[in-house]
């Protein structure tokens, strides 16, 4: 008896101490309405959310937890944006810049304690890398660095180490993506969020995948990953992430209103307000 309460004890730790992995399929679990519009990530007890200009904490039952309005205001360089984000060993990272109009400046990756959601640090971007927005990043956790995603070239995927906190490289994504709005790191590959279908025509989004384990490569071949055809209404598929307790797939999305370069530019009919929403799927296989 006792040889065998040990061995159910040592399962059901090893399936609670499991790393995430990535599926082939997933069907649609749930939807929760949050405040933010831009990113998401997740931890073993919260979700993180991301608008343009705020952070936001919730538990895994869609309660507010905590929220900063004010996150920019001990930056050293000026910024009015977040894009998609990630949470790692209790800070989140996040990409902020001005962006107006599709135009960039003072890009960063901006580090936030994911207790508090106060501002700790940031990583310099560098100019010479040919990035010129930052939609999003996320932390490949295998290797200790920051991968960068651009929405207005998203010809590329850019790194920068987490230990020297310099610039690393980038990888040629072939073809690229239209729109990249968010990536996650998981099992040596990215997944890539893209604002692809036109929501005048109700095109849906999609989410796409390229492999990045090989470090040497320049480039890597991007594949459909999964047609997001069961949200509520097309609009913006914004950031993604993969919970690390269930391998949960969450994606980030918007609808309702109209968009011109990236900028909100009035309401579709039937319509006051954007509606922000988390699409929560299980794994299926």
């Amino acid at each position: 008896m006792k040889k065998i309460i040990l061995f159910v004890f040592a399962f059901l730790s090893l399936q609670l101490f499991a790393s995430p992995t990535l599926g082939s399929e997933y069907k649609l679990s749930k939807v929760i309405e949050v405040e933010g519009r831009q990113g998401v990530a997740v931890d073993k007890d919260y979700y993180y959310i991301s608008s343009s200009t705020e952070l936001f904490k919730y538990d895994k039952t869609g309660k507010l937890i905590k929220k900063n309005s004010e996150p920019f205001k001990k930056l050293e360089k000026e910024a009015n944006h977040f894009g998609d984000i990630d949470v790692w060993n209790g800070e989140i990272y996040t990409g902020i810049e001005i962006f107006e109009f599709g135009t960039s400046k003072n890009i960063q990756v901006a580090v936030y304690d994911a207790e508090t959601l106060e501002y700790k640090y940031s990583i310099p971007w560098n100019a010479d890398s040919g990035q010129v927005e930052v939609c999003g990043l996320t932390v490949d956790r295998d290797r200790n660095m920051v991968w960068m995603a651009d929405w207005t070239k998203g010809r590329y995927l850019y790194r920068y180490d987490l230990k020297t906190k310099k610039y690393d490289g980038k990888v040629h994504l072939r073809p690229d993506p239209q729109y990249t709005q968010g990536i996650f790191y998981i099992d040596g590959k990215i997944l890539i969020t893209a604002d692809d279908g036109d929501a005048d025509f109700d095109e849906t989004d999609n989410i796409y995948v390229c492999d990045v384990s090989d470090y040497g490569k320049t480039s890597t071949y991007v594949k459909l990953f999964r047609e997001m055809d069961d949200f509520k209404r097309a609009g913006e598929i914004e950031g993604l992430a993969i919970d690390p307790t269930n391998s949960d797939l969450l994606v980030l999305a918007n609808r309702g209103t109209k968009v011109d370069r990236g900028m909100p530019v009035g309401f579709y009919e039937g319509y006051d307000k954007e509606i922000h929403e988390l699409y929560i799927y299980k794994k299926v296989k």
